[in-house]
């Protein structure tokens, strides 16, 4: 998810919102052949499921004679992290000018998800016809690119022998700043604090997106304008000049870059008009504010474990009571969650082999408590293919182990960190751990799970938890430090919020992918944020 900056007329950067599109490339490598005397023309359609029917986004231009075409027409998509995003990509011959596709013939078609596309960011698959088998030798190529500029410009700035505007005292100075809009009209992207009573300021260093300013062109014009604040709203106008971003970039720490403020009228007025003062251009930085889907195109995996809750308050499984009975259309609470969010997360994940724990139970043979084992009980492997894999591994297990208590999370949320803190060795933005716990009540280790939370927000690591039942999570509720900052009972601060609590009772009669969207839209700003205060880029990030 791109989080770009909106700036607000009055001076600082707003709130973050998302605002992602993905550019989809397509190449086609040897396609069937259905002309007679020539090759095929192909041209490929995009379809999205939408409630569970395929309908057309875009379609590319036609490559006239050719069976390995690279498409000029891109396809272009809002990437949403929380969704599953169903495409289809079927290429077809063109054979009459008709837009209706049944005049067309087809030349097989490929189905994934986008977010199969960019955690990947290249995948080449094979054609498939209508009834599954390949289409001949047939291959489609997808690329994505993110569409978003990253790139955002910090300004330190400063003033010198300012005109004197207030009559009792010198002024109190402030800059906006301006870039041409549509209309032809000057559109104000930014204004700096005011710096009272000095004709010699110097402001804050101030961050503002590259497109917020200039558009993302370096060359494009730009207008400071400074004024002299009233608290009447009557600002005196001190004087201005017009620059290029590109400019501004020759400004080094060492060497400043002087811009002379101009007042037009008092240039006119008077032969011996220099100017209104200077404009120092102090420093002069662009980098670039990498999104989440910068990390995932640039390879960073999510490595997703589940920890599932056995204790005795669950109920026996084998009654309709309990929430692990598997009702008769194969599910319950504890599946919903984990279908909901690792369907998700697994096209993030190369391998898609996921470690799935269980905690609160007595298991065989000498019947002693665990609040760690591997719910396929092999320790020494305790990955699961795929969400299918996990769900079948449970449904394996619950005949085999005793329901039991206390409710202790820490030791499975320390068994991910000891992973987490593993991959931190390698200094790269390359893996980012994923723990759902999913549990039915009341935490029984409050002050070890409150510790290890605050050790494993230093991590990269995220922690979701669900609760199932109708039990009292006000507990759940504070380790999810939304409204204030979580604290170890040693008095240590949590470094950034890594827990998202949901009930699940909030989502019973809701369609199933609501659940998904409310555990996993914290989940992107997790991430960033992690790798930034680290300092570490996308793996393949290109210089700003």
């Amino acid at each position: 998810m791109a989080y770009t900056m909106t700036p607000t007329p009055a001076g600082p950067i707003g709130s973050q919102y998302c605002v992602c599109k993905v550019e989809l490339s397509i190449c086609g490598q040897n396609l069937l052949d259905r002309d007679v005397t020539s090759k095929s023309d192909p041209f490929c359609v995009l379809f999205m499921e939408v409630n569970g029917k395929w309908v057309e986004l875009d379609r590319t231009e036609t490559a006239v004679n050719n069976l390995n075409p690279a498409f000029a027409k891109k396809f272009i998509i809002d990437y949403h992290f929380e969704e599953v995003q169903k495409l289809k990509f079927a290429l077809f011959d063109q054979d009459k000018s008709s837009t209706q596709l049944y005049e067309h013939d087809f030349l097989g078609e490929f189905s994934c998800t986008l977010g199969t596309i960019v955690s990947s960011k290249k995948i080449t698959r094979t054609l498939l016809l209508g009834n599954g088998k390949p289409a001949g030798k047939g291959m489609i190529t997808i690329a994505a690119q993110e569409l978003s500029d990253n790139r955002v410009i910090t300004l330190s700035m400063a003033g010198r022998k300012l005109d004197k505007k207030d009559l009792f005292g010198k002024s109190d100075p402030f800059l906006e700043f301006h870039k041409p809009g549509d209309d032809g009209k000057w559109m104000l992207v930014h204004r700096t604090e005011v710096i009272k009573y000095t004709l010699d300021p110097v402001w804050k260093p101030f961050t503002v997106p590259l497109v917020s300013l200039c558009d993302g062109d370096m060359e494009k014009l730009i207008k400071v304008v400074c004024y002299d604040y009233d608290s009447d709203g009557g600002h005196d106008f001190i004087g201005e000049f017009q620059t290029s971003v590109a400019r501004l970039c020759e400004a080094q720490d060492a060497s400043p870059l002087e811009l002379e403020c101009i007042n037009p009228k008092k240039q006119k007025k008077k032969k011996n008009y220099k100017n209104s003062g200077i404009i120092i251009v102090k420093s002069c930085k662009i980098t670039r504010d990498f999104s989440f889907l910068d990390y995932i195109l640039g390879g960073c995996q999510l490595m997703f474990t589940v920890g599932i809750d056995f204790t005795a308050s669950n109920g026996n499984p084998q009654e309709p009571s309990s929430l692990h009975y598997i009702n008769p259309l194969g599910t319950n609470e504890y599946l919903s969650a984990i279908w909901a969010v690792g369907q998700i997360i697994q096209d993030y994940d190369s391998d898609k082999m996921f470690p799935a724990l269980g905690f609160g139970a007595q298991l065989p043979p000498d019947w002693k408590v665990s609040h760690e084992f591997a719910i396929n009980f092999n320790p020494r492997n305790p990955f699961c293919s795929g969400v299918e894999g996990i769900v079948q591994a449970y449904s394996a297990c619950l005949p085999h182990i005793r329901f039991y208590g206390p409710t202790n999370f820490s030791p499975i949320i320390n068994h991910v960190a000891r992973f987490a803190a593993q991959a931190t060795q390698q200094e790269t933005a390359s893996q980012y751990f994923i723990l759902l716990i999913i549990t039915d009540g009341v935490i029984s280790d409050m002050d070890e799970t409150r510790h290890a939370v605050v050790q494993a927000s230093k991590l990269p690591m995220s922690i979701i938890i669900v609760g199932v039942g109708n039990a009292d999570f006000a507990a759940m509720e504070f380790l999810d430090g939304d409204s204030r900052v979580l604290h170890s009972h040693t008095g240590e601060e949590a470094v950034r919020d890594i827990v998202q609590f949901v009930p699940f009772r909030n989502f019973r009669n809701v369609p199933k992918e609501t659940l998904a969207k409310a555990v996993l839209a914290e989940l992107p700003q997790q991430v960033v944020q992690y790798f930034k205060h680290q300092n570490l880029p996308p793996i393949n990030s290109e210089p700003a």
